[in-house]
């Protein structure tokens, strides 16, 4: 501890018949999972508790058949044959001393409808909440409203029964059939549940009041609540009925959990939003109940954290994406190793893999997921029995990883890098303009490596073949990285582009320093970040730019990230033009000649001074080929690998480490969840 300036941060909580043993609250959140793969889900809930969390939440867990979120991976709560499979969760969370929550939800407008064979309920007759798919929902009559509210209370026997300390009724996110009665612009009834603001709470306030009834003083009940609108309809405000529904209810729930919507802005990434960005929302919550107050906003800064619990605006700390990135964040503030926390860089790479479907990935944690079937713990690496002397040629994301893993382990580790400073990638990528906070991905690692007697960092050290030959390393790994094609070949493109290859400069060379002259062109086929990062950071200094891409979308994988519509709105506030669905075939007399992407009919060109293709990268194996060609063995790591993400490449380092240590399957074979065959 740090003179005690954080004690406050471990001081129990009552809330009410259980104690929460400090102040930290890892979310509810969706870790891709679902009830299929309950071991991965446990063993990540599990690391948290390990780690110091006080309350471990269980995420979004579905109450009956009718709320149907097909496709996505959550939680079931529908039957006992559910609670024994929750209460082996509960039971591993409580093995280490934390409180076990869990988030009942049905989803309303947010159902598909489509795997359950019900149909989506909702106040009234309206589309489901995802416009592309071809559902509707019921207007839910008297009958459905009478068996919701018994599906409620019986998922709060079941998660009584399952040993929960804590039971969320959930209003959040756009995504609760509470919420979507609370809301005016869903809720068109005219019965005693629509209309006035009194009818539209009621269901929340019945659910509530037999929420309570059937937990019977043996498990707390928390209302997570949506405070704000700060995108979506925009109905429900921290100045108009937001704070109607806090002050009418407010001693009813044991716990209030307050938050904005819709999820985007709920956790918009460092691009967009500061840390704690969202308490000029959720201020207000304290001064009028009397009960304890759990809020968000990306905190990863122990003192801001303090501050928020010192200034009343909070009583307690959630965070899903900061447990991610470090399970044993809390341990580490009480340790007093500030210095040691592996700070969450809201990325949301996170969000972007659990919409896939998958197992959440984390660009600064990659044993995260990897609990259960790999057996990777966060904090702890085997140790060697043989210590060996390892080169590692390259100090980005991937080989800093490498090394820190493996010196971790116990062996002698050296980094040489040509650049003048340690972070490749990351390190030139984090200048861009609201990309800075991507840089603790490498301030993490070189601290860590910086404090070990055993790694030794050399930049400004080229070595080829004969260096390395030299250097008579047991272990030889390549993390060379990756260069940015200047030829037009694309995601979309797999050709050269006439004219690309002696006019165009790459992402590369604006990293470097290339003199810009407008008006600027930026043709994007990677479909991610870059293009559009350096567009808005080209136009803050001045320049007139243009944005071009094939694809009918701008950077559709941001979708995922819950970015794209911010990054959209960034750049029209930046004066920057889009064009999409505009296909380049030719860069001639200063100017991009396009065509339609779905017809290829001409369209007019595009007039600029500075052409900037951001198509993809191929990774840069001349030193590798090198090696191979002299018969010396080495491995090929992160983007000398496969180009990909910061989140891959660091991935791909820890896993490489993590096999030359020994502990992996030869056959690469993880364990898996296996489904029950019933006869």
């Amino acid at each position: 501890m740090l003179n005690g300036q954080y004690d406050i941060l471990f001081e129990p909580l009552k809330i009410g018949p259980v104690t929460a043993p400090n102040r930290f609250v890892m979310m509810p959140y969706a870790n891709g999972h679902s009830y299929l793969m309950p071991n991965g889900a446990i063993g990540i809930r599990e690391m948290r508790a390990e780690g110091g969390w006080g309350i471990i939440g269980m995420q979004l867990s579905e109450i009956d058949p009718t709320s149907d979120l097909s496709g996505l991976p959550y939680e079931r709560l529908w039957d006992e044959g559910d609670v024994a499979v929750h209460a082996k969760s509960v039971e591993r969370i409580h093995a280490h001393g934390a409180l076990a929550s869990i988030e009942l939800a049905h989803t309303g407008l947010r159902s598909r409808g489509a795997e359950n064979g019900y149909p989506a309920m909702g106040p009234s007759s309206l589309p489901t909440l995802k416009p592309e798919m071809p559902y509707s929902a019921k207007a839910m009559d008297k009958a459905d409203i009478k068996r919701l509210r018994a599906s409620f209370r019986a998922a709060i026997g079941r998660a009584k029964r399952a040993g929960y300390d804590m039971a969320y009724v959930y209003a959040s996110h756009d995504a609760s059939i509470l919420w979507h009665f609370l809301s005016p612009h869903y809720n068109q009834r005219t019965d005693e549940y629509g209309g006035s603001f009194v009818n539209r709470l009621r269901l929340l306030r019945e659910v509530l009041e037999e929420a309570r009834d059937e937990a019977a003083g043996d498990m707390a009940i928390a209302l997570r609540f949506a405070v704000h609108e700060a995108s979506g309809p925009k109905r429900i405000t921290c100045d108009g009925e937001g704070r109607h529904v806090v002050e009418a209810l407010a001693d009813l729930p044991d716990l209030w959990d307050v938050n904005v919507s819709g999820w985007s802005v709920d956790s918009t990434t460092s691009r967009y939003a500061r840390q704690g960005y969202q308490e000029e929302f959720t201020s207000f919550v304290k001064q009028v109940t009397n009960k304890p107050v759990l809020g968000v906003g990306r905190f990863t800064s122990p003192d801001t954290m303090v501050s928020q619990i010192k200034r009343g605006v909070l009583d307690m700390i959630g965070s899903a994406r900061a447990s991610i990135a470090d399970p044993f964040l809390p341990n580490k503030i009480r340790e007093g190793r500030i210095e040691d926390i592996r700070e969450c860089i809201a990325c949301n790479i996170c969000v972007s893999t659990e919409l896939a479907g998958v197992p959440v990935r984390c660009t600064q944690n990659p044993t995260m997921s990897e609990e259960w079937r790999r057996g990777w713990h966060p904090e702890k690496v085997p140790a060697t029995t043989a210590a060996q002397n390892v080169l590692i040629v390259g100090g980005g994301p991937s080989g800093l990883e490498a090394a820190l893993t493996l010196a971790r382990a116990g062996h002698e580790v050296t980094v040489a890098d040509k650049a003048d400073q340690l972070g490749g990638r990351v390190r030139r990528e984090a200048t861009i303009k609201n990309l800075a906070t991507w840089g603790r991905v490498v301030d993490y690692r070189l601290y860590q490596l910086q404090q070990m007697g055993n790694v030794h960092l050399f930049p400004e050290s080229e070595l080829g073949a004969d260096g390395i030959a030299d250097f008579e390393a047991d272990q030889i790994i390549l993390a060379t990285g990756s260069h940015w094609l200047r030829d037009g070949q694309g995601r979309s493109n797999l050709s050269p582009i006439p004219g690309f290859q002696n006019a165009a400069l790459t992402p590369d060379d604006v990293l470097d320093g290339a003199e810009i002259m407008g008006p600027v062109v930026v043709y994007d086929d990677d479909h991610y970040y870059m293009a559009n990062a350096l567009a808005a950071d080209l136009a803050a200094k001045g320049h007139e730019v243009q944005i071009v891409t094939p694809m009918p979308t701008l950077a559709g994988w941001m979708g995922n990230t819950l970015e794209q519509p911010r990054m959209v709105a960034e750049l029209l506030a930046a004066g920057v033009r889009m064009s999409p669905n505009s296909s380049a075939i030719g860069w001639q007399e200063d100017a991009l000649q396009v065509v339609r992407s779905d017809t290829g009919e001409p369209q007019m060109a595009i007039s600029g001074a500075t052409l900037i293709a951001v198509t993809r990268r191929l990774p840069d194996t001349g030193l590798s080929d090198a090696l191979t060609a002299r018969g010396t063995a080495h491995r090929v790591i992160g983007d000398a690998e496969v180009p990909g993400t910061i989140q891959t490449a660091i991935y791909s380092g820890h896993r490489h480490a993590r096999e030359i240590l020994g502990s992996e399957p030869a056959d690469r074979i993880f364990k898996r969840e296996r489904p029950t065959l019933f006869h």
